[in-house]
């Protein structure tokens, strides 16, 4: 009878784990959206003024140039960063504005990760204490962030920008802040 009651509770214990994990994982699984309430509408929060190398630094004015601007939270250890890499270079040759902050890297392997692969950046601050990343509200790389004219946030993507997500959730939200933008200069 013991070993009956023990293996039942095992049973029990081991569900209660797993329906929690499938929770959990329901609850985070769209975090693109859920996450992105915390900022949007605010001033884009302080950015370091350290620098990766000789790119230029962000500054304040850097976030309200007068134009739509794209932040990304990168790593050279980055996979999922590495994966959206090559849409980050696309926009740049489209002619959207970046601000690339660099998180949690050696300056090396960021050096090398832009020489090798391209730098799509406009300017690049230099996260290494991640005091940047946790004022935005970074929680998993890669993050990016699009900012009206004025350094507004005006949404938040967590995760890489391929696929359908992008498609889907990210190219709307670009496009919607670029069109009011070219209104408000007409």
């Amino acid at each position: 009878m013991a070993k009956t009651n023990t293996l039942a509770i095992a049973i029990a214990v081991v569900f209660a784990a797993l329906l929690a994990v499938f929770l959990f994982g329901t609850m985070i699984s769209d975090r693109g959206t859920a996450l992105s309430s915390t900022l949007v509408g605010r001033a884009a929060p302080e950015v370091t003024r350290e620098t990766l190398g000789t790119y230029p630094g962000v500054t304040p004015e850097t976030l309200t140039a007068g134009e739509v601007t794209i932040v990304n939270f990168w790593a050279s250890w980055c996979l999922p960063c590495r994966a959206e890499h090559p849409r980050l270079l696309a926009l740049a040759e489209q002619g959207i504005r970046q601000v690339g902050i660099n998180y949690n890297d050696q300056t090396a392997d960021a050096l090398k990760y832009l020489n090798d692969e391209g730098n799509p950046f406009d300017a690049i601050a230099f996260d290494q204490s991640g005091q940047t990343a946790f004022g935005w509200g970074v929680s998993a790389l890669p993050e990016t962030f699009i900012l009206g004219p004025d350094g507004t946030v005006l949404f938040k993507f967590s995760g890489p920008l391929v696929g359908d997500d992008y498609d889907q959730r990210f190219a709307p939200e670009l496009a919607k802040a670029l069109a009011a933008n070219q209104s408000a200069v007409q």
